[in-house]
């Protein structure tokens, strides 16, 4: 159901008595009779005697059924009906006639009435109908507004959760975003520090000036600081004229750098900079740039680490870990996984224009268990494609792939032989990982050491140990 026609339908307070009903007939001694009955149940009873007239009280009250003749004076039942239907797809609708034909029926239910009465009626068999048509459009808007309810309090700028970990992010963004601070966003990939940055960006002072997001581990460092920074013509071959950098662009609003750890040491120093002067110069120019921007920063490595190593400046690590952000993987919050799979079947119905609205329980439990290694971003692939497969309302089991239900290689991580020993138990988990990485990754070893943090080399010693055997990589879909 829309949650537009909820609203039109029940607002936000419960309706009186034991719901409200509309009755559409054009005899006076049915509409009667009718309203007697209903009335002394505890129902709140309007009638009318057209078609127009009816759908006229639809739209100025909100019900929770329509009785509806078969025959009116103006217009058909069915035509009633369909317009019914296409204000509010989820409005019980019982169709009253004295033609209680088989057909009369078929055609009712085919266009999408809740069910077929002939007259005369019995009173007992009617009641009962109405009582289980009312009870299921109540509950039906409760769940509405439940959902409603759970989106104010578990979302923040399309940002999903509500295990303590979210929640306590979603309190730090709103304390921080106010602020002029520098941020540093730390988390696995995958787990939605763009997100966090927009959302700290969109409840900022700032938010009516540009966001302008910088992957800055997908560009060689000459084109990063001609990016950053901007550049003269002539400052290098193919400069063929000047052009304005990023930070420029960000004036006044924010610039979001992420991986931040990929950069050289040569564009810290630049950085670092602007942090400290808000000042810089164009690649080959000789005046100095002002700008005001705050800078958000992320990252999936420890920076620490990188310090320690030599690879990142430590006075721009102490620059830019002003407030730090630590998102959790998904594996560690697994209670937010309904939230978010609701919330992907939403976006992806809507993007497919379909109705894919649940997750069967047998499909939910490895939804729960898995340990997502991609973090949101492998769930919300997952869901897409379940999306994409599916045939009605419901993603059931099937539709998952094999390696998240346990149907192929890797299979769920705890298993084991009750004879094995722990030095193969934890063989077998580790052999099991690194299927998953690897599935997860296309079969790029490259792409899995580095999410794993280790050295490439590390990983094939592992992948050779463990006998793992190496797929050939498929074409990837989106690129296809």
């Amino acid at each position: 159901m829309s949650e537009a026609a909820v609203l039109s339908r029940h607002g936000s307070a419960t309706l009186p008595g034991n719901g409200s009903v509309l009755i559409i007939d054009d005899e006076a001694a049915i509409r009667e009779s009718l309203e007697t009955l209903l009335e002394f149940e505890g129902y709140s009873v309007q009638s009318a005697e057209t078609g127009e007239e009816g759908l006229a009280r639809l739209g100025d009250t909100p019900y929770d059924l329509v009785l509806l003749d078969f025959a009116l004076p103006d217009r058909n039942g069915l035509e009633v009906l369909a317009e019914i239907r296409s204000r509010d797809p989820q409005l019980p609708v019982i169709m009253i006639t004295a033609y209680g034909t088989v057909d009369n029926a078929v055609r009712a239910m085919q266009n999408g009435a809740t069910n077929f009465i002939q007259k005369p009626w019995d009173n007992e068999k009617l009641l009962a109908d109405v009582r289980a048509a009312v009870a299921r459009s109540r509950a039906e808007a409760e769940n509405e507004q439940l959902k409603r309810a759970l989106k104010q309090r578990y979302s923040f700028e399309n940002i999903i959760g509500k295990s303590d970990p979210m929640l306590r992010i979603f309190d730090l963004v709103g304390q921080v975003a106010t602020s002029r601070s520098t941020v540093l966003i730390q988390g696995e990939s995958g787990t939605g520090k763009e997100l966090i940055a927009k959302a700290i960006h969109a409840n900022s002072p700032r938010k009516n000036q540009p966001f302008v997001p910088v992957n800055t581990g997908s560009m060689p460092a000459d084109l990063l600081e001609s990016t950053l920074f901007g550049h003269v013509k002539g400052a290098f071959t193919s400069a063929i004229s000047s052009k304005k950098g990023l930070f420029e662009v960000a004036d006044s609003g924010t610039i979001f750098l992420d991986e931040i750890g990929t950069m050289s040491l040569e564009t810290q120093a630049k950085i670092l900079r602007v942090l400290q002067d808000r000042k810089f110069m164009h690649l080959g120019g000789v005046h100095e740039i002002q700008v005001d921007v705050r800078v958000i920063a992320a990252t999936n490595v420890d920076l620490k680490f990188l310090v320690r190593e030599g690879k990142f400046r430590e006075d721009l690590f102490y620059r830019l870990n002003v407030i730090t952000v630590d998102l959790p993987p998904l594996r560690g919050r697994n209670q937010d996984v309904p939230l978010l799979v609701s919330h992907f079947l939403t976006k992806f119905s809507a993007e497919n224009s379909k109705s894919v609205h649940h997750v069967s329980p047998e499909a939910l439990r490895p939804l729960m268990d898995y340990g997502w290694p991609g973090n949101v971003r492998e769930l919300e692939n997952v869901i897409e494609r379940a999306v994409v497969l599916a045939n009605g309302p419901t993603v059931g089991i099937e539709l998952l792939p094999d390696h998240i239900v346990g149907r192929g290689a890797s299979g769920k991580m705890f298993e084991h032989r009750p004879d094995a020993s722990l030095f193969e138990i934890v063989e077998d988990c580790e052999r099991r990982l690194i299927l998953d990485m690897l599935e997860k990754c296309n079969w790029n070893q490259t792409e899995a050491a580095e999410r794993f943090h280790i050295p490439l080399s590390t990983l094939n010693q592992k992948i050779k140990r463990l006998n793992i055997e190496i797929r050939k990589r498929a074409a990837n879909p989106r690129e296809a």
